[in-house]
């Protein structure tokens, strides 16, 4: 049996994590799915930002969990959401570290969505 490998944040891997100075509101098929001031903004080395909001403004009733995992040696393990309303664009369209590595925790109890499977992640 592997192990996975656990790596921590550093100058050749940098991860940053700061409160969002911005209204985040996420929308698919006409619904608010989050609506947020308390976003976190998730910056890992040379990849676009993420926006990450507290489950506490997410309708986690408009989701549904799937399967689907997977796992990143800087966060951890990840779970991922489908949400309906989206139909087939928007399956696991959502994804949330549960139980994030210490370097990361500031996002435990946050998820994050997929720009590309909503209708529309709006500041």
């Amino acid at each position: 049996m592997q192990t996975k490998s656990i790596k921590i944040p550093g100058p050749d891997h940098p991860i940053t994590i700061e409160k969002s100075d911005s209204r985040i509101r996420v929308s698919i098929s006409g619904r608010i799915v989050a609506d947020t001031r308390d976003a976190l903004t998730l910056r890992e080395a040379a990849y676009p930002a993420v926006q990450y909001i507290p489950r506490k403004d997410v309708d986690m009733s408009l989701l549904e969990r799937t399967d689907h995992t997977s796992y990143c040696p800087y966060k951890g393990d990840c779970s991922y959401y489908s949400i309906p309303a989206g139909g087939e664009r928007s399956v696991n369209a959502v994804w949330s570290y549960e139980q994030p590595f210490d370097a990361v925790s500031q996002i435990k109890d946050y998820v994050a969505f997929y720009p590309d499977r909503v209708d529309s992640i709006a500041e």
